[in-house]
């Protein structure tokens, strides 16, 4: 009972010198000089219960990163209590500078306390050791997004690849990602590589060993020289960070956490194609390549047609650049070719083949020369242009009309009587008669009298008839425009029975129609300018596709059984739709 007593003695003493003893309020950091990426800590402590009101002083020179959190701490040590009310921020610098923090206030017993103003100066940025343990920086570490490219300087047109690669250590595990930003090619032809499934391989990045998937692959062609960027992806990636801790089995506890990644941008430099050497006809092909030309046939009748074939082969910028035209004889009529292509993109660039197909159709009889043709491309690995000349082509037609030919007749001209002594032979003789019938009163007088009689009901009757017919506008266009399509289809209506000559004549009646209508030249008709010509001209849509089938059915039916009911269908496609586009034009 006695050392109970003491002891509340001893407590209400300690008490008492906390009640009665002087408060303070202080401002303490957490250092006077600091770099201004780094982070200041500040309190405001005072060592007296039942203070409130606490007023912080301006950081106009900070940014308050966190706070404030108030936190309270009483001890009783050895018989003596002590009591802490403290408020605390975290700072972040705004510049670099030597700055005061103001006082702050509390109220105290009806007081007002102010604590001391802090000095603290703020140097330039210091380098701060990451933490090991914090989660971010261990994904940092372990995960890269990484685009690889396969050369840094190519030349104008010639193709490179680029491969983003996702690298992952087997220390931490990717649970799902997303692209957020695909990348942007400015100043390249590009074309994506498709990638059927993602597969995982072993590698190594920065000397270690790391699994990687490949994400994404281009072809990029540039088209322009000097510095070129490609811009980087941008991902949201799960990934699971272990923890340190085990589960009850022994398994690692991961955290998962999600965090954004970026390629970093690379940097190309373009060189432009060296001006040395450069042939006339060069247009723009980089890689390496053959060249040739090819006919179906080489003896034919008039009238028959015959393809010929430019194709271009191997790899490179095989979708940049037009191949070489043909020159033809004026007695050999050629049709616009058909372009096709039979590439493939991987990432060795382009490969396959491109050609130009011709339409060749005879007139004359006669053996006509396709002269050579040229096809200049330059090679990036020899750095050097090279030439390709094909040898002439030769079209034999055995039979057909020939050519005719202007020979030069002798003029005979009139012998002129110079003088008396010397007359010309007269061979023909002109006699007149003496009694000369008057044509009063003859039977061409009374015709002539009575004619107009006749003639002027006729001619009310044809005038009244042609006023009906021409008042209706929509017959009048129709006669006419049947009368243009019996026109131009009267040759191909000829060769109803004969597959490859109808076919052959029903083309040519449509292209020398728009010709004829369009005013414009054979060389300017291919299927993607027919549309574009007829819809600028206001042609209905409809209109334009049926003249479109009926050419594209031509070059089909030629490689097809073909009956001549079928033929007749064709022939009436071509006439309706003639007549559709004579009404619209």
């Amino acid at each position: 009972m006695k050392n109970k007593s003491i002891y509340i003695f001893l407590f209400l003493s300690c008490i008492t010198q906390v009640v009665f003893a002087q408060a303070t309020f202080k401002t303490t950091v957490s250092k006077s000089k600091l770099g201004v990426n780094e982070r200041l800590r500040i309190v405001f402590s005072i060592d007296k219960q039942g203070a409130d009101n606490f007023s912080p002083p301006n950081f106009k020179n900070f940014n308050i990163v966190a706070g404030p959190s108030q936190s309270v701490n009483q001890s009783w040590i050895n018989g003596k209590v002590s009591f802490s009310q403290s408020y605390t921020y975290f700072l972040m610098p705004k510049a670099i500078g030597t700055y005061t923090i103001p006082s702050a206030s509390i109220q105290l017993d009806g007081e007002t306390l102010k604590s001391n103003s802090v000095k603290v100066t703020v140097l330039k940025a210091v380098e701060i050791p990451p933490n090991p343990n914090d989660p971010n920086y261990i994904a940092q570490q372990n995960v890269h997004l990484v685009a690889e490219i396969s050369k840094s300087n190519p030349y104008v047109g010639e193709g490179i690849y680029v491969e983003y690669k996702l690298y992952v250590s087997e220390n931490i595990s990717v649970n799902d990602f997303s692209v957020t930003e695909t990348p942007q090619y400015n100043g390249f032809w590009n074309q994506e590589i498709n990638i059927s499934n993602l597969q995982i391989k072993k590698g190594v990045y920065n000397g270690e060993n790391y699994r990687y998937v490949v994400l994404k692959k281009a072809l990029l062609i540039p088209t322009k020289s000097g510095k070129l960027e490609i811009e980087p992806m941008k991902m949201n990636i799960l990934i699971g960070v272990p923890t340190g801790r085990g589960d009850f089995f022994g398994n690692p506890i991961t955290r998962n956490i999600t965090k954004i990644f970026a390629s970093s941008k690379r940097n190309i430099t373009v060189k432009q194609l060296p001006l040395e050497n450069k042939p006339t006809d060069f247009n723009g092909a980089v890689g390496d390549f053959d060249f040739s030309i090819t006919a179906s046939k080489s003896d034919l009748k008039a009238n028959e047609s015959s393809e010929i074939k430019l194709t271009v082969s191997g790899k490179g910028n095989l979708k940049l650049f037009e191949i070489p035209n043909i020159e033809t004889p004026k007695e050999l009529e050629i049709y616009t070719p058909e372009h096709k292509e039979a590439v493939k993109t991987t990432l060795n660039g382009i490969e396959g083949s491109i050609y130009d197909l011709y339409t060749v159709v005879p007139q004359y009889k006669g053996k006509y020369k396709i002269p050579k043709v040229s096809f200049s491309y330059f090679n990036p690995k020899e750095k050097k242009y090279k030439t390709i000349t094909t040898e002439d082509l030769f079209v034999n037609v055995l039979e057909g009309k020939e050519i005719e030919t202007v020979t030069n007749n002798t003029v005979k001209k009139e012998v002129t009587v110079t003088g008396a002594n010397y007359r010309y032979i007269q061979t023909k003789t002109s006699f007149e008669s003496k009694n000369k019938i008057d044509f009063y009163k003859s039977n061409g007088y009374y015709i002539l009298l009575i004619l107009p009689l006749f003639i002027i009901p006729i001619g009310i009757v044809i005038y009244t008839i042609s006023e009906k017919r021409n008042s209706d506008l929509v017959g009048v266009k129709k006669r006419k425009a049947d009368r243009l399509a019996r026109k131009y289809l009267s040759e191909a209506k000829k060769q109803l029975g004969k597959k490859e000559a109808f076919y052959v004549a029903l083309e040519k009646a449509l292209h020398n129609y728009l010709k004829a209508k369009l005013q414009i030249e054979t060389s300017e008709i291919s299927r993607e300018n027919i549309s574009e010509i007829l819809e600028s001209k206001s042609v209905h849509i409809e209109t334009v596709n049926s003249f479109i089938t009926v050419l594209n059915d031509c070059d089909f039916a030629r490689y097809t059984p073909i009956s001549e009911v079928m033929m007749q269908d064709e022939f009436e496609k071509a006439k309706e739709v003639i007549t559709a586009l004579d009404k619209q034009l």
